[in-house]
C-alpha cells in the first residue's frame, strides 16, 4: 500500500521545492528552489534524505497534515513556529515519526518567514525540466504547476520506520542583527556617490511587496546618476539589487526574472540570501559592502557547511539520558573536596 501525505490545511505560499532547476537561465527561466537553502538541507539531513531532496516550504504560514498507508519520519527547520503532533508540542531541528492517523500541525512562524518540512524518502512527483521545484509564474513543478492547497495528496516513498532514535541538529541561526553583505555593482556607476551612501548607510524595511520573486524595500530613496534609471536589459542573479526610477530598491530572489532593465547597484552575497529571505515585512535591513574575494570565500564556506550537515546530526536523547550524561556536580569529587 502506498504512503500518502494529506494536506488538511495550508497557506497560499506553501510549495514543493527541491535543489532547484539548473541550466535554463539562458532560456529565461530562473532556478526556483528553497528560499533558505541551509534550512532545506538541514531538514533533509535530519531524515536521512539527500540534502537537495524535494520538501515542503511554508512562507509566513503553516498547515495541518496527516499520513495514510503507513508512517513517515519528518523534520522541520528554518523559521521557528509552534509545531504539535496530536496536540503534543515538538521542537524544530529534530526528527519525529508521524504515524498513520496522527495529525501534524504547524502554526505561523513567530520569527522568520520560511520553514521547510522534509519527509524521509522524499515526495514523489514528476520532474519538470529536471526539477520538482514550483516556479509559480511559469506554472512548472510542484503539484500540477501550483502551490499546495487543502485536500491535496502527495505520494511519499518512506523507508520502513525503524526503532532507531530520532535525530537533532543545532538550530540554524538567522543573525537578524547583522547587516546583509553585498558586493557593489555591476552598475554602481549609474548612481551618485550619495546614492551609494544611502544604500550602505541607511536602515530599510521589508515592504509588503515581498514574495519568492523578490523583496521591495521601504526607506530613503536611492539617487541615480545623470544617465537615469533605465538600462539595456541584461542578466540578473539571485541577490541582484535593482533600483527603478522610484529609488526604492528591489532584491531579486529565487523566482526572479532572468533579465531586467533597471540598474543594479549591488548584489547580495549568496551566503546571506537566506538571512534576507527570513526577514518579515516591517523587519529592518542594513547593508554592508564586502570585496568580491570575501563573497567567494563565504560561498565556499556555506557549501562546506551544507555538505557537512548529514554527519553532524546526533541522536535525540530523552530526558533520562540527558540527565545521565550531564555533569551536574561540576568538578566536585565528594562533599568536602573539589578537583583543581
Amino acid at each position: 500500500m502506498s504512503v500518502t501525505l494529506v494536506v488538511l490545511e495550508c497557506g497560499a505560499a506553501t510549495t514543493v521545492q527541491d535543489g532547484g532547476r539548473r541550466g535554463y537561465l539562458r532560456f529565461g527561466l530562473s532556478s526556483s528552489g528553497p528560499m533558505d537553502r541551509l534550512a532545506h538541507a538541514a531538514a533533509n539531513a535530519l531524515v536521512g534524505n539527500a540534502i537537495d531532496a524535494p520538501a515542503i516550504e511554508f512562507g509566513l504560514s503553516g498547515g495541518r497534515f496527516r499520513v495514510e498507508g503507513g508512517s513517515v519520519r519528518l523534520a522541520l527547520a528554518g523559521a521557528r513556529c509552534p509545531i504539535t503532533l496530536d496536540g503534543e508540542q515538538i521542537g524544530h531541528h529534530r526528527s519525529v515519526v508521524l504515524r498513520e492517523g496522527a495529525q501534524l500541525r504547524i502554526d505561523r512562524p513567530r520569527d522568520g518567514v520560511f520553514t521547510t518540512l522534509a519527509l524521509a524518502g522524499g515526495i514523489v512527483l514528476p520532474p519538470s525540466m529536471g526539477s520538482v521545484s514550483l516556479h509559480r509564474r511559469a506554472a512548472l513543478g510542484g503539484l500540477n504547476g501550483r502551490p499546495l492547497r487543502e485536500g491535496d495528496r502527495l505520494a511519499l516513498a518512506p523507508p520502513p520506520v525503524s526503532g532507531e532514535a530520532d535525530h537533532m541538529l543545532d538550530p540554524v541561526a538567522i543573525d537578524r542583527d547583522q547587516p546583509i553583505r553585498v558586493v557593489l555593482g555591476p552598475q554602481e556607476g549609474r548612481f551618485t556617490a550619495s546614492g551609494i551612501e544611502t544604500l550602505l548607510g541607511s536602515i530599510f524595511t521589508v515592504s509588503t511587496q515581498a514574495d519568492r520573486m523578490g523583496y521591495q524595500l521601504d526607506g530613503p530613496r536611492i539617487k541615480h546618476g545623470k544617465m537615469g534609471a533605465d538600462i539595456v536589459s541584461d542578466g540578473t542573479v539571485a541577490g541582484s539589487i535593482q533600483v527603478p526610477g522610484s529609488g526604492r530598491p528591489i532584491v531579486l530572489l529565487a523566482d526572479r526574472q532572468t533579465t531586467g532593465g533597471y540598474p543594479k547597484i549591488a548584489t547580495v552575497v549568496s551566503a546571506d540570501l537566506r538571512r534576507l529571505a527570513q526577514r518579515q515585512p516591517g523587519n529592518p535591513v542594513r547593508f554592508a559592502s564586502v570585496p568580491l574575494e570575501e563573497a567567494v570565500r563565504l560561498a565556499r564556506e556555506r557549501a562546506v557547511e551544507i555538505a557537512a550537515l548529514p554527519a553532524l546530526r546526533a541522536p535525540l536523547l530523552d530526558a533520562a539520558d540527558r540527565l545521565r550524561l550531564a555533569n551536574l556536580a561540576g568538578n566536585a569529587v565528594d562533599a568536602f573536596s573539589f578537583e583543581e
